[in-house]
Formats: C-alpha cells, structure tokens, sequence
C-alpha cells in the first residue's frame, strides 16, 4: 500500500472509532414536535404523537436510547409507556437511527388523565446505553399544557332508566250482549233478554250509573243480517233488527232509571260478509277452502250468494253451522272506571301505603321532586310488593341521583336479581360500572338493554369516556343535556351545541360553563363573560378551573375571577 493509501485508511479508521467510542449530545426541543400541540383530553386519556427529527453526525452507532415521556404537573408526574431506538452498530430490534443521515422517530404519548395536568409541561427523558456504560440526559420539553374539556363527561348526571309504572287515571271497559234473531225475522224473543252476558251487561250498566268512580261514556248498537237472500231485503230486515233493539234497550234504560250513559249509537249491516268470511275460517267445514276462494273471486254479493247455493252440499253446512251466527244485534256499553286524584294518591302514598296498588304507589312517586319522599315511597314499594322489580330499580335509581353510589348498586342488583328479563336494572348497573370506568362490563350492561328510553344518553356518556366523540353525538341525538352538548363541542357542531344547552331545563354551572367554551372556541367575548359568571354565581369552583383552561387562554377573563 503507498503511503497516501494507508494515510487515507488510517483517517477512515480513526472517524469510525470516533462515531463509536463517542458519547451521545444532549437533544434539543428542536429536534421534537407535538400532535396536538397543547395536549387534549380524549376520553380519559392524554394522548399526543411526538416526532423527532434526529440530525445527521448526531446518534453514534453504538448506543441504545431509552425515551420515556412525562407529562409533568403541579404535586407530581406521569410517565407514559418508554419507547427505544438504537444506532447502527447495536444487535436488536428497535427503530435504527443513522448517524451519517440521521433519522425520524415516532414516539407514542397516552396517559390517564388528572385535574391537575391541565397545567403541565409533556418532557422527554434520555436513558443511553452506549457499550454497556449507562447514563441519563437532561429532559427536553416539547409541549404546554392540556385542554381539558372533553374531561367534563360526567356519568353521574346521566338519568337511570325508571321502571315506569302503569297507573292510568280512567280504565275504558267494555261490555257487550248478543240478541240472535231467527232467519227472516226482526223481533226479539224473550229469551234473549235473559242470557248471562245480556244479564251482566244490564249489572253493569246499573253500577256504573250507581258508581261515584265510574261514567258510561257511550252505548252501542251493531245490527247485522247474514248474506243470504236478496240486498233489498236483508237492508230492510238489519234496520227493523236495529229498530227493535234500541226500542228495547231505550226501555230498559228508563226501567233502570239510568239517564247519564254519553251517547246513544246504532248502525246496522244489510249483509256481513266479512263476519262470514271469518267463521268460514275459524270452522271445520271440509270444503271451506273452496268457499273462501269464491269470496276472493265474486267481489258482487248476489253473485257470491248464487255460487254458493250452486255448492248444494256446501251451502247445507252454511245454513246449518255459519248463517245463524250473523243473525243478530250487538249492544255494547264503553264505561270508564275513574281512578284516585294525584291528591289523594300524594295523601295515601305517605299515610297508609297498602291502601294502594303497586301502579299507584309508584305513580305517587312521581308526583314529587322531594328524593326523601321518594325514597320512602319506593321503599313502601319493596316492602309491600317485594316481587316487582320496579321498586327496587327505582329506589336506586333515587339514591344514584343522590350520589349514593353503593346503595344504589345494590338497588340495582336486588332489581336485576327480583327480573332477570328487565332491562331497567341492566342499564343502570352500567352507569354504576361507566362511573368506576369499567367500560367493558358496562358496555356489557348496555348491550343488554336494548329498547330502553334512557340508553341513548348512556350510550353516549360511554363514548365520550371512551373517546369517541362522535359515535358519542349520534348516540344523543335530539338529548338536551351538558354531555350531550360536550359532545357536539368536540365533534366542532357549535351551532347544535349552542341550541342545546340553550334548551336544558334547569341549567346548572356546567351549562354555563360549556357555553363559555363555545364563546371562546367562536371568538365571542361577551359570551364567554355572561356565561362565566353565571357559572362561577352556581359554583365558585368553577373560577380556578376557567383560571387553568386553555379554553380561555387567549381571552382576558381575570375580572370574571375576582
């Protein structure tokens, strides 16, 4: 080799070591940035991708980074999972850095969310293994702080499902008689003025008239003929049958001194093919088939009446066992049954419960806003109607509104354990497993609980724990609540946001305090200011949180703090 050669050789040599025995720089903020950037709340974690952009002659070839992320608050810190890349010279299998090029790393950040981090600093720190010597390197910091709306789902202020109950005020009930009439004639034969349903029906009627809770809203008269013969007579032979029967019953309703019964109707049908048709079905007659198709077929009466009687066998059966069943006129009386007074029901439901049904003891909880009346009116219920799962849902569903968590629980389990098929009690042992951020058993729960009114917000509340902001805002739909409001925030639907917390019933400080984040996500000062001090009027808590949200950071709100 000539002298130049080895000169060459020797100097190559002497890079390599160089690159090798070297230790590793200090990194620099420079070399990192954040998505996004501040951090943000999603779900329940703090999650951010951060990038960095290693220069060329930077990473030696034989060293190990170990890069864990802090996110770094006030009373502590949290790490998130460490992530390791390495230079060309080392055996393994992480992200390979070069150190004549340099390279790009990705680095991963998710850490459960605390209160305290929205005023943070994420840092990045350096644990190196070069040649087995191990050393840490200063942290760098690559972002500030963390906007914390979306931490504002609150499963607590979700409602329980109820176990409704299925008290009604006035019960219709329905009473009918039968007077069948023989083929051609109108007249009413003493007999049936006597039969048990006609006898039942006149008891009822009286009572009703007698009853301070019941009123007969309506009677009714129906006269049929049956579809044989010609339309001119049986029209004529159906309206004398109508005629009879309403002289008859005029009768004996003056007899029975019963002078209230609402309204007095009467219709008649010359001929009922539709009656007959459905006996057709519901017989045994063997060629029952073929009658039914020349119904289908014939659409003219006459016509029908004529391929009939050409059935000679078929139209015996008829005259025996169908045609005398539509000989008559039907009276039915409508009475309502009248309930107990929301007074009265308030009254009983406190002083002498087992005075009432389970419907209207769990009707008279309804009637009160007071959760201490309540409690003790659903408790009446699982005292006295201790198989009825509705009691002890609803007891629980009280004691969840109340914060008392525990109770509640086992409210909800006693429901579910009384009715394994109610949903009721399914869902809301989701809400209590959503609130302890059990979010697998509470999906759980909610899958079994389909058809239930309420499972739209839970269903909801869940995707906004679990991030899934709009999963989350399909879930609402039309909901007039704060989390369903943070939901259209997040998905950026200011304007149905707007319109939703505009219609909640009875605005609380959150309310507010969300309508403030609208008017700083859409540059509206005066909102935020109107909004703000509502808020903190409702909760003076709600001034150090709007004093550490980076909602507000490029807003002056330190009069609204005072």
């Amino acid at each position: 080799m000539n002298r130049k050669a080895c000169y060459l050789a020797v100097i190559g040599a002497a890079v390599v070591f160089s690159s090798c025995s070297k230790k590793i720089g200090q990194f620099s903020s420079d070399y990192f940035s954040t998505n996004p950037q501040p951090l943000e709340v999603v779900g329940d974690k703090v999650p951010a991708t951060v990038t960095g952009r290693i220069p060329a002659k930077f990473f030696v070839k034989n060293a190990t980074v170990t890069v864990t992320p802090y996110l770094v608050y006030e009373g502590g810190e949290t790490a998130s999972q460490p992530y390791t890349f390495q230079g060309e010279k080392v055996r393994g299998n992480s992200p390979v850095i070069s150190y004549n090029n340099g390279g790009t790393v990705t680095i991963p950040v998710s850490v459960d969310f605390q209160p305290a981090m929205a005023q943070s600093t994420l840092e990045l720190g350096f644990n190196v293994n070069q040649n087995g010597k191990l050393y840490v390197l200063p942290r760098v910091p690559v972002a500030t702080g963390v906007i914390t709306t979306a931490s504002m789902a609150d499963a607590a202020t979700v409602n329980p499902a109820i176990g409704a109950d299925a008290f009604q005020r006035i019960i219709n009930e329905k009473y009918a008689a039968d007077i069948m009439f023989l083929i051609n004639q109108a007249n009413i034969r003493a007999g049936q003025l006597n039969t048990d349903a006609m006898t039942e029906l006149k008891k009822e009627m009286v009572n009703a008239s007698k009853a301070a809770n019941k009123e007969i809203k309506e009677i009714n008269i129906s006269s049929y003929a049956s579809p044989d013969g010609s339309m001119e007579f049986n029209t004529q032979l159906a309206e004398n049958r109508e005629a009879n029967t309403k002289s008859y019953l005029n009768s004996q309703l003056r007899k029975d001194k019963i002078t209230e019964f609402g309204e007095l109707t009467a219709q008649f049908t010359p001929e009922d093919w539709e009656g007959f048709q459905k006996l057709v079905e519901q017989s045994n007659i063997q060629d029952k088939r073929l009658i039914l198709e020349v119904l289908k077929i014939q659409k003219d009466p006459e016509m029908r009446e004529r391929e009939l009687r050409n059935l000679a066998s078929v139209f015996d059966e008829l005259a025996d066992q169908i045609l005398p069943q539509l000989r008559y006129s039907r009276i039915t009386a409508s009475i309502d049954v009248i309930g107990k007074s929301d007074e009265e029901i308030a009254r009983l439901a406190t002083t002498n419960p087992s005075a009432l049904n389970v419907e209207e003891l769990l009707y008279a909880a309804t009637l009160t806003d007071d959760p201490a009346t309540k409690t003790a009116i659903y408790t009446q219920v699982t005292s006295l109607y201790p198989a009825d799962y509705r009691g002890w849902n609803d007891l629980g569903m009280v004691q969840y509104r109340s914060g008392d968590y525990d109770k509640a629980e086992k409210s909800f389990a006693k429901a579910a354990q009384v009715n394994q098929a109610a949903a009721e009690p399914r869902m809301n042992l989701g809400l209590i497993e959503l609130r302890k951020a059990n979010y697998d058993r509470a999906n759980q729960y909610f899958g079994s609980a389909a058809g239930v009114s309420e499972l739209g917000e839970a269903l909801g509340t869940y995707y906004l724990k679990k991030g899934d902001n709009a999963a989350a805002a399909r879930a609402f739909g039309d909901a007039k609540t704060n989390n369903a409001a943070l939901a259209q925030i997040l998905t950026k639907d200011y304007n149905k946001a707007k319109n939703t917390l505009g219609a909640i019933s009875t605005p609380d400080a959150t309310t507010y305090y969300l309508m403030a984040i609208l008017g700083a996500r859409t540059g509206n000062q005066q909102m935020i200011n109107n909004n703000l001090r509502k808020a903190i009027s409702l909760d003076s808590r709600m001034a150090s949180k709007a004093a550490k949200d980076l909602e507000f950071n490029n807003f002056n709100i330190s009069s609204l703090l005072k």
